[in-house]
């Protein structure tokens, strides 16, 4: 990892096409501004995270949730194990 040191208005360039400002420095937070084209993605790394979380969870409980929901539409219907659907008589 480089690391640089930056005053309140000093820049950092990456490649021809991003800009990092220096906005403000606090005493516990430092503000940037990023300049870079649109089709350049930026996120900050803990949002990243969460939305891999979330993605994660969802792909794992999506049969479960599928099957449940599919006993509250049509209680009738029951799934026999195999996969062969079964009328309630």
């Amino acid at each position: 990892m480089l690391v640089i040191t930056r005053k309140t208005s000093e820049s950092i360039l990456i490649g021809d096409d991003i800009e990092i400002v220096i906005t403000e420095i606090g005493a516990e937070r430092v503000k940037i501004g990023i300049s870079a084209p649109k089709g350049v993605p930026i996120m900050r790394r803990e949002l990243l995270e969460t939305r891999e979380l979330n993605r994660e969870a969802s792909a794992s409980s999506g049969d479960l949730q599928m099957e449940t929901l599919l006993r509250l539409l049509h209680p009738d219907k029951l799934t026999a194990p195999g996969g062969e659907k079964n009328e309630k008589k």
